[in-house]
């Protein structure tokens, strides 16, 4: 039979055909004189077996040392490496679909909803009364809940968890309200200095640790640099001497 046959006997194009030809997958057949290709069923026979292969997921490198292996060992390991992979799969695909199925029961569905399930428990118990400086504050956190590595992020978000209870959450509707109302304000404005002192009896100490040292990494050392390009002169000024008033605690 001639190419075009053999790849409709085995549900499958003349190119892959000729593709499989290439890697080694089906040995090429005898050419007769005028130069055509001729098939025989053992040819649909190994090219189904091709095709059943491919079907389970295997690799065309994987079928073609498999193939090699006329006593099926190989096989049994690569079906059993598959299997595994698939496993890991399903289960990636579990956890996303439970995470998924917690998203949608929420009433006030935004982008930043899709950080950690551990930070979102965090972000709800932070203010959320539409002051500016608290929606700056959480789009912050979810920022660096993104990039925070797997290993780090547990630790990282109980460093926050302390500002979920109920008299903390009290405390930063109160400081997000000084910040917003700071914003146009002269970064001489004795309210600075008091807001700054403020700010860090609101920080406790582990915290306070974590962000002075964060200012010595030179992986990290940007980020007030960086904050501050959204923050008012006198909102950047209350970190400014934030940061001193942590340096000196410490």
């Amino acid at each position: 039979m001639r190419i075009g046959e053999l790849a409709a006997l085995a549900g499958v194009s003349t190119r892959t055909v000729r593709h499989y030809h290439h890697l080694g997958l089906l040995p090429e057949p005898e050419r007769l004189p005028n130069g055509y290709r001729e098939y025989r069923l053992r040819d649909a026979v190994a090219l189904a077996r091709v095709r059943r292969l491919v079907a389970l997921g295997m690799s065309l490198e994987e079928i073609r040392d498999v193939l090699a292996d006329d006593q099926g060992r190989e096989l049994r390991e690569v079906l059993q490496d598959l299997d595994a992979d698939l496993a890991r799969q399903q289960e990636a695909i579990s956890a996303r679909r439970e995470r998924l199925a917690t998203l949608l029961t929420e009433a006030d569905l935004h982008p930043d909803s899709t950080v950690s399930p551990e930070m979102a428990a965090v972000l709800r118990g932070l203010p959320a009364d539409g002051s500016t400086f608290g929606r700056f504050d959480r789009e912050m956190l979810a920022l660096i809940d993104s990039g925070a590595d797997p290993a780090d992020r547990a630790g990282f978000i109980e460093l926050f968890r302390p500002f979920t209870e109920p008299e903390a959450v009290a405390r930063g509707h109160t400081l997000y309200a000084r910040l917003d109302e700071i914003a146009d304000a002269d970064p001489a404005d004795p309210r600075v200095a008091a807001l700054a002192v403020d700010l860090a009896a609101h920080i406790h100490d582990e915290l306070a640790t974590v962000i002075i040292t964060s200012l010595d990494d030179a992986r990290t050392a940007h980020w007030l640099a960086a904050i501050s390009l959204d923050m008012s002169a006198a909102q950047t000024e209350v970190f400014r001497m934030l940061m001193i008033e942590l340096k000196e605690r410490g």
